[in-house]
Protein backbone atom coordinates (compact mmCIF):
# COMPACT_ATOMS: atom_id res chain seq x y z
CA UNK A 1 0.00 0.00 0.00
CA UNK A 2 1.40 3.13 -1.23
CA UNK A 3 0.83 6.07 1.18
CA UNK A 4 -0.79 9.30 -0.86
CA UNK A 5 0.13 12.55 -0.82
CA UNK A 6 -2.75 14.99 0.63
CA UNK A 7 -3.84 18.20 -1.88
CA UNK A 8 -4.04 20.50 1.22
CA UNK A 9 -4.02 20.89 4.79
CA UNK A 10 -4.95 23.07 7.12
CA UNK A 11 -2.64 24.47 10.36
CA UNK A 12 -2.57 21.52 12.05
CA UNK A 13 -1.85 19.13 8.93
CA UNK A 14 -5.30 18.39 8.62
CA UNK A 15 -7.63 17.58 5.86
CA UNK A 16 -11.42 17.91 6.82
CA UNK A 17 -14.51 16.88 5.26
CA UNK A 18 -18.10 17.62 6.78
CA UNK A 19 -20.88 15.76 5.49
CA UNK A 20 -24.57 17.87 6.05
CA UNK A 21 -27.02 15.49 6.17
CA UNK A 22 -30.81 14.62 7.77
CA UNK A 23 -31.50 11.27 9.79
CA UNK A 24 -32.75 8.78 7.67
CA UNK A 25 -29.95 9.06 4.51
CA UNK A 26 -26.65 7.45 5.77
CA UNK A 27 -24.00 10.13 6.20
CA UNK A 28 -23.07 8.61 9.45
CA UNK A 29 -22.40 5.22 7.60
CA UNK A 30 -21.09 7.68 4.85
CA UNK A 31 -18.18 9.35 7.19
CA UNK A 32 -17.07 5.69 8.58
CA UNK A 33 -16.82 3.91 5.26
CA UNK A 34 -15.02 7.41 3.77
CA UNK A 35 -12.88 7.42 6.55
CA UNK A 36 -12.06 3.49 6.45
CA UNK A 37 -11.61 3.81 2.73
CA UNK A 38 -8.52 6.66 3.55
CA UNK A 39 -7.18 4.90 6.07
CA UNK A 40 -7.00 1.21 4.21
CA UNK A 41 -6.45 2.31 1.03
CA UNK A 42 -4.49 5.58 1.42
CA UNK A 43 -2.33 4.66 4.22
CA UNK A 44 -3.62 8.27 5.75
CA UNK A 45 -4.34 8.62 9.68
CA UNK A 46 -8.47 9.37 9.80
CA UNK A 47 -11.15 9.84 12.05
CA UNK A 48 -14.51 10.00 11.36
CA UNK A 49 -17.50 10.83 14.28
CA UNK A 50 -21.19 12.32 13.67
CA UNK A 51 -23.55 14.99 15.85
CA UNK A 52 -26.84 14.19 15.76
CA UNK A 53 -29.77 13.19 18.94
CA UNK A 54 -32.22 11.64 20.06
CA UNK A 55 -34.47 13.31 17.55
CA UNK A 56 -36.54 11.39 14.90
CA UNK A 57 -35.75 10.54 10.78
CA UNK A 58 -35.16 13.85 9.35
CA UNK A 59 -33.58 16.13 12.12
CA UNK A 60 -29.91 17.08 10.85
CA UNK A 61 -27.09 15.11 11.35
CA UNK A 62 -23.22 16.48 10.36
CA UNK A 63 -20.45 13.82 10.35
CA UNK A 64 -17.09 15.06 10.52
CA UNK A 65 -13.75 13.65 8.64
CA UNK A 66 -10.42 14.38 8.98
CA UNK A 67 -7.15 12.92 7.31
CA UNK A 68 -3.52 13.65 7.77
CA UNK A 69 -0.15 11.89 7.41
CA UNK A 70 1.07 9.05 9.43
CA UNK A 71 3.30 11.30 11.13
CA UNK A 72 0.71 13.51 12.24
CA UNK A 73 -1.07 12.26 15.53
CA UNK A 74 -4.80 13.01 15.60
CA UNK A 75 -5.79 13.87 18.89
CA UNK A 76 -8.85 16.69 17.90
CA UNK A 77 -12.18 14.97 17.93
CA UNK A 78 -13.98 18.41 17.54
CA UNK A 79 -16.45 19.49 14.79
CA UNK A 80 -15.12 20.01 11.67
CA UNK A 81 -15.54 23.86 11.61
CA UNK A 82 -13.20 24.76 8.85
CA UNK A 83 -14.03 22.07 5.77
CA UNK A 84 -11.82 21.88 2.62
CA UNK A 85 -14.86 19.44 1.37
CA UNK A 86 -18.30 20.15 2.27
CA UNK A 87 -20.83 17.34 1.51
CA UNK A 88 -24.63 17.85 1.10
CA UNK A 89 -26.81 15.08 1.40
CA UNK A 90 -30.31 16.75 1.17
CA UNK A 91 -30.56 20.50 -0.91
CA UNK A 92 -33.61 21.88 1.08
CA UNK A 93 -30.98 22.00 4.58
CA UNK A 94 -29.94 25.91 2.91
CA UNK A 95 -33.17 26.59 3.55
CA UNK A 96 -32.33 26.60 7.59
CA UNK A 97 -28.90 25.85 8.06
CA UNK A 98 -25.62 27.44 7.11
CA UNK A 99 -23.78 24.13 5.87
CA UNK A 100 -21.50 26.25 3.87
CA UNK A 101 -20.06 28.13 7.21
CA UNK A 102 -16.32 27.39 7.33
CA UNK A 103 -15.36 26.95 3.46
CA UNK A 104 -11.95 28.79 2.24
CA UNK A 105 -12.38 30.22 -1.48
CA UNK A 106 -11.12 26.78 -2.59
CA UNK A 107 -13.44 24.52 -1.07
CA UNK A 108 -15.41 21.98 -2.91
CA UNK A 109 -19.37 22.59 -2.12
CA UNK A 110 -20.78 19.04 -3.38
CA UNK A 111 -24.77 19.44 -3.31
CA UNK A 112 -27.21 16.45 -4.16
CA UNK A 113 -29.60 18.32 -6.09
CA UNK A 114 -30.60 18.62 -9.86
CA UNK A 115 -30.03 22.14 -10.21
CA UNK A 116 -27.32 23.94 -12.07
CA UNK A 117 -23.78 24.48 -10.17
CA UNK A 118 -24.52 28.03 -11.11
CA UNK A 119 -27.92 28.47 -9.52
CA UNK A 120 -26.82 26.43 -6.56
CA UNK A 121 -23.50 28.93 -6.17
CA UNK A 122 -26.14 32.03 -6.45
CA UNK A 123 -28.64 30.33 -3.75
CA UNK A 124 -26.18 29.50 -1.50
CA UNK A 125 -24.80 32.59 -1.63
CA UNK A 126 -20.94 31.27 -2.14
CA UNK A 127 -18.51 34.00 -3.46
CA UNK A 128 -16.02 32.00 -4.57
CA UNK A 129 -15.18 27.92 -4.43
CA UNK A 130 -15.68 24.68 -6.30
CA UNK A 131 -19.31 23.63 -6.82
CA UNK A 132 -20.25 20.19 -7.78
CA UNK A 133 -23.71 18.75 -8.39
CA UNK A 134 -25.32 14.81 -8.23
CA UNK A 135 -29.06 14.11 -8.58
CA UNK A 136 -27.87 11.39 -6.16
CA UNK A 137 -31.87 10.90 -4.60
CA UNK A 138 -32.86 10.38 -8.62
CA UNK A 139 -29.78 7.89 -9.06
CA UNK A 140 -30.95 6.54 -5.21
CA UNK A 141 -34.66 5.69 -6.54
CA UNK A 142 -33.19 4.10 -10.02
CA UNK A 143 -30.81 2.29 -8.56
CA UNK A 144 -33.37 1.09 -5.85
CA UNK A 145 -30.77 1.56 -3.23
CA UNK A 146 -29.43 4.81 -0.80
CA UNK A 147 -28.53 8.41 -1.30
CA UNK A 148 -25.04 7.82 0.72
CA UNK A 149 -23.78 5.34 -1.75
CA UNK A 150 -24.02 8.26 -4.67
CA UNK A 151 -22.77 11.00 -2.48
CA UNK A 152 -19.53 8.50 -1.67
CA UNK A 153 -19.23 8.05 -4.94
CA UNK A 154 -19.02 11.93 -6.20
CA UNK A 155 -16.86 12.48 -3.17
CA UNK A 156 -13.91 9.90 -4.07
CA UNK A 157 -13.98 11.72 -7.75
CA UNK A 158 -13.38 15.10 -5.81
CA UNK A 159 -11.17 13.45 -3.96
CA UNK A 160 -8.01 11.80 -5.76
CA UNK A 161 -6.13 10.89 -3.18
CA UNK A 162 -8.93 8.09 -2.70
CA UNK A 163 -9.10 5.04 -4.17
CA UNK A 164 -12.38 3.77 -5.54
CA UNK A 165 -11.36 -0.08 -5.78
CA UNK A 166 -10.77 0.39 -2.20
CA UNK A 167 -14.47 1.80 -1.22
CA UNK A 168 -15.87 -0.86 -3.41
CA UNK A 169 -13.83 -3.54 -0.95
CA UNK A 170 -15.55 -1.26 1.99
CA UNK A 171 -19.29 -1.53 0.45
CA UNK A 172 -18.37 -5.17 0.31
CA UNK A 173 -17.70 -5.69 3.71
CA UNK A 174 -20.05 -3.63 5.26
CA UNK A 175 -23.17 -5.09 3.31
CA UNK A 176 -22.50 -8.37 2.19
CA UNK A 177 -23.20 -10.18 5.51
CA UNK A 178 -26.11 -7.84 6.68
CA UNK A 179 -27.45 -7.25 3.46
CA UNK A 180 -26.10 -9.04 0.63
CA UNK A 181 -28.91 -8.59 -1.63
CA UNK A 182 -28.24 -4.92 -1.83
CA UNK A 183 -24.01 -5.08 -2.21
CA UNK A 184 -24.94 -4.88 -6.58
CA UNK A 185 -27.09 -2.00 -6.74
CA UNK A 186 -24.64 -0.02 -3.58
CA UNK A 187 -21.91 -0.49 -5.93
CA UNK A 188 -24.41 0.73 -9.45
CA UNK A 189 -25.30 3.53 -7.32
CA UNK A 190 -21.50 4.72 -6.14
CA UNK A 191 -20.29 3.97 -9.37
CA UNK A 192 -22.83 6.42 -11.51
CA UNK A 193 -22.02 9.26 -8.44
CA UNK A 194 -18.49 9.06 -9.34
CA UNK A 195 -19.44 9.23 -13.33
CA UNK A 196 -22.20 11.47 -13.35
CA UNK A 197 -21.32 14.14 -10.90
CA UNK A 198 -21.05 18.15 -12.82
CA UNK A 199 -17.77 20.11 -11.39
CA UNK A 200 -17.56 23.91 -11.64
CA UNK A 201 -14.88 26.31 -10.34
CA UNK A 202 -15.60 29.59 -9.42
CA UNK A 203 -12.38 31.88 -9.07
CA UNK A 204 -13.00 34.81 -6.08
CA UNK A 205 -13.46 37.54 -8.36
CA UNK A 206 -10.55 40.13 -8.06
CA UNK A 207 -11.24 42.82 -5.27
CA UNK A 208 -13.14 40.24 -3.06
CA UNK A 209 -12.63 38.32 0.22
CA UNK A 210 -14.07 35.74 2.11
CA UNK A 211 -16.01 36.66 4.97
CA UNK A 212 -13.78 36.35 8.40
CA UNK A 213 -14.54 33.09 10.06
CA UNK A 214 -16.72 33.46 12.93
CA UNK A 215 -16.58 30.64 15.73
CA UNK A 216 -20.34 28.26 16.07
CA UNK A 217 -19.42 27.91 19.51
CA UNK A 218 -19.44 31.57 20.35
CA UNK A 219 -23.06 31.99 21.56
CA UNK A 220 -25.50 34.73 20.05
CA UNK A 221 -27.33 35.92 23.02
CA UNK A 222 -24.78 35.90 26.24
CA UNK A 223 -24.74 38.29 29.55
CA UNK A 224 -23.88 41.36 27.61
CA UNK A 225 -26.44 40.67 24.97
CA UNK A 226 -29.76 39.07 26.09
CA UNK A 227 -32.92 40.74 25.94
CA UNK A 228 -33.75 42.93 29.08
CA UNK A 229 -35.69 40.41 31.37
CA UNK A 230 -34.66 37.39 29.73
CA UNK A 231 -37.49 37.35 27.13
CA UNK A 232 -37.80 34.77 24.76
CA UNK A 233 -38.31 36.23 21.28
CA UNK A 234 -38.22 33.38 19.42
CA UNK A 235 -39.90 30.49 20.93
CA UNK A 236 -40.33 27.27 20.27
CA UNK A 237 -43.79 25.80 18.57
CA UNK A 238 -44.97 23.98 15.58
CA UNK A 239 -46.43 26.67 14.51
CA UNK A 240 -42.95 28.10 13.19
CA UNK A 241 -41.30 24.87 12.27
CA UNK A 242 -40.33 23.58 8.47
CA UNK A 243 -40.65 19.70 7.87
CA UNK A 244 -40.44 19.84 4.27
CA UNK A 245 -36.36 19.40 5.00
CA UNK A 246 -37.17 15.50 5.82
CA UNK A 247 -38.62 14.58 2.61
CA UNK A 248 -35.85 12.57 0.89
CA UNK A 249 -36.73 12.43 -2.83
CA UNK A 250 -40.86 11.60 -2.65
CA UNK A 251 -43.63 13.54 -1.68
CA UNK A 252 -47.82 12.70 -1.78
CA UNK A 253 -49.64 14.24 -4.36
CA UNK A 254 -53.12 15.03 -3.87
CA UNK A 255 -56.18 14.73 -6.67
CA UNK A 256 -59.05 16.83 -5.51
CA UNK A 257 -61.44 14.70 -7.97
CA UNK A 258 -60.48 11.68 -6.74
CA UNK A 259 -61.27 12.13 -2.99
CA UNK A 260 -64.31 10.83 -1.07
CA UNK A 261 -63.28 12.87 1.96
CA UNK A 262 -62.89 9.80 4.10
CA UNK A 263 -60.32 11.03 6.32
CA UNK A 264 -57.93 7.87 6.52
CA UNK A 265 -55.08 9.97 5.61
CA UNK A 266 -55.66 12.38 8.75
CA UNK A 267 -55.87 9.59 10.65
CA UNK A 268 -52.16 8.19 10.37
CA UNK A 269 -50.73 11.48 9.28
CA UNK A 270 -48.05 12.19 12.36
CA UNK A 271 -48.05 15.76 11.42
CA UNK A 272 -51.34 17.00 10.54
CA UNK A 273 -50.40 18.26 7.52
CA UNK A 274 -53.92 17.86 5.61
CA UNK A 275 -56.41 21.18 5.97
CA UNK A 276 -60.09 20.74 5.89
CA UNK A 277 -62.85 23.16 4.95
CA UNK A 278 -66.13 22.66 6.50
CA UNK A 279 -68.66 23.25 3.54
CA UNK A 280 -72.49 21.91 2.49
CA UNK A 281 -72.94 18.33 1.50
CA UNK A 282 -75.02 17.55 -1.34
CA UNK A 283 -78.44 17.99 0.97
CA UNK A 284 -77.34 21.15 2.76
CA UNK A 285 -75.51 19.30 5.88
CA UNK A 286 -72.44 20.76 6.83
CA UNK A 287 -69.82 18.38 6.28
CA UNK A 288 -65.89 18.25 6.45
CA UNK A 289 -63.87 18.25 2.92
CA UNK A 290 -60.47 18.11 2.57
CA UNK A 291 -58.79 21.12 1.07
CA UNK A 292 -55.29 19.74 0.27
CA UNK A 293 -52.12 19.08 1.97
CA UNK A 294 -50.07 21.79 4.05
CA UNK A 295 -46.50 21.00 2.67
CA UNK A 296 -44.30 22.82 5.80
CA UNK A 297 -45.43 19.96 7.79
CA UNK A 298 -45.38 17.14 5.68
CA UNK A 299 -42.11 14.92 6.01
CA UNK A 300 -42.92 12.78 3.13
CA UNK A 301 -43.91 9.41 5.09
CA UNK A 302 -45.91 8.67 3.08
CA UNK A 303 -48.43 6.55 5.45
CA UNK A 304 -51.25 8.83 3.88
CA UNK A 305 -50.53 7.13 0.73
CA UNK A 306 -51.01 3.03 2.21
CA UNK A 307 -54.20 4.31 3.98
CA UNK A 308 -56.08 6.35 0.99
CA UNK A 309 -58.37 3.49 -0.49
CA UNK A 310 -59.00 5.71 -3.84
CA UNK A 311 -56.53 7.00 -6.17
CA UNK A 312 -56.47 10.65 -4.55
CA UNK A 313 -53.22 10.25 -3.07
CA UNK A 314 -49.87 9.16 -5.12
CA UNK A 315 -46.62 8.99 -4.27
CA UNK A 316 -44.21 11.34 -7.03
CA UNK A 317 -41.05 12.62 -7.31
CA UNK A 318 -40.56 16.08 -5.75
CA UNK A 319 -39.37 18.22 -8.26
CA UNK A 320 -37.89 21.85 -6.85
CA UNK A 321 -40.97 24.44 -6.18
CA UNK A 322 -43.94 22.10 -6.76
CA UNK A 323 -44.55 21.86 -3.07
CA UNK A 324 -44.87 25.71 -2.35
CA UNK A 325 -46.92 25.82 -5.56
CA UNK A 326 -49.21 23.08 -4.44
CA UNK A 327 -49.26 23.86 -0.93
CA UNK A 328 -52.96 24.77 1.21
CA UNK A 329 -51.86 26.53 4.49
CA UNK A 330 -53.48 25.87 7.48
CA UNK A 331 -56.00 28.73 8.55
CA UNK A 332 -53.56 29.74 11.56
CA UNK A 333 -50.85 30.08 9.00
CA UNK A 334 -52.46 32.53 7.11
CA UNK A 335 -53.95 34.53 10.57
Amino acid sequence: MSVVQLPKVNELGFFEIRLESIGGLGANLAGKMLAEAGVDGAGLNGVSFSSYGSEKKGSHVKAHIRFCDLNTPIRDTSPVERPHVISIFHEALAKTSSVISGIYADSIVLVNSQKTPEQLKKAMKMLGGTVAVIDATGIALTEKNRVNMAMLGAMFRLCPFLDPDTMKDVIHKSLEKKYPQSVASALNTFERGYNEVIIRDFPLEQGMTMPDFVRSDIPVIGYETQPMGGLITNPGNSFLKDLSISRAGMMPHFEIDDCIHCAQCDTVCPDICFVWEEQPDKKGRPQMFLKGIDYQYCKGCLKCIEACPTDALSSVLEQDGVADAQSVKHIFDLV
